[in-house]
């Protein structure tokens, strides 16, 4: 389990995350949601290790990872996929998923687990195309591929539905189902509401760095808070 336990952090005076607390099993998915400025990003950061917290505690599976750096975080199994394009364009999909994989396997079984991602991610056929030439679909599944080569417990995918056509939204969300059932936990923020809360088990909402609601789609569709400073009165979905 990664349990965040009341983390913080503050730039000079304002207080950009306070207190936040939530939980994430594998096989789960979990929605971290709220408007912009609500502090999401930051809790991501603080989480996968590219920001220290001013407070607060991460532990994975029982360890207290806080004071870990993102290098040593990820080697214990959390993953993150930022929102920015992380591929390296000059290398073809094979070879940007091989950067990882190198870290992490002898060269059979390294090259073995290319083949399984390739065919698992259907992006065998473009394999050797270089990561400049790919579409926003077909270049976020290779980076979730590529993710995938260090064998994370966890995943933290910071905005996957953007940027990309519907199409391609319906694949993300099969391959976060397909995550799921692969035992990984997976935590979501995104500002595709629907596109989240249809793939997620529960969520947490934030607004002004704070928690104000958690639970089942259900649920935050029909709490009051969350209407009124994040989904409005006539959101459906």
């Amino acid at each position: 389990m990664l349990e965040i336990q009341k983390i913080s952090k503050k730039i000079k005076t304002n207080d950009i995350v306070s207190a936040i607390s939530l939980k994430l099993k594998k096989s789960e998915v979990v929605g971290l949601l709220g408007p912009n400025g609500a502090g999401k990003t930051t809790c991501f950061y603080m989480i996968s290790g590219l920001i220290k917290c001013d407070s607060g505690k991460i532990i994975l599976d029982n360890k207290d990872v806080t004071n870990l750096n993102m290098d040593e975080r990820a080697s214990l199994g959390i993953g993150y996929l930022p929102q920015e394009p992380s591929i390296f364009k000059g290398l073809t999909v094979e070879e940007n998923i091989n950067s990882i994989l190198e870290y992490c396997y002898e060269d059979l079984k390294r090259s073995n687990e290319l083949e399984y991602l390739l065919e698992k991610f259907n992006i065998t056929s473009i394999r050797k195309t270089k990561g400049i030439s790919l579409s926003g679909g077909e270049r976020r599944r290779v980076e979730i591929a590529r993710a995938l080569g260090s064998k994370p417990k966890f995943i933290l995918l910071d905005e996957p539905f953007s940027g990309i056509d519907p199409i391609s939204v319906v694949d993300i969300q099969t391959i976060i189902s397909e995550l799921q059932k692969d035992d990984i936990g997976i935590l979501i923020t995104d500002h595709n509401v629907r596109e989240t809360l249809d793939v997620c088990n529960r969520s947490y909402i934030m607004n002004g760095g704070r928690l104000i609601a958690e639970g089942s789609s259900e649920e935050i569709l029909s709490n009051q808070d969350v209407k009124k400073v994040y989904l409005g009165e006539e959101f459906r979905i």
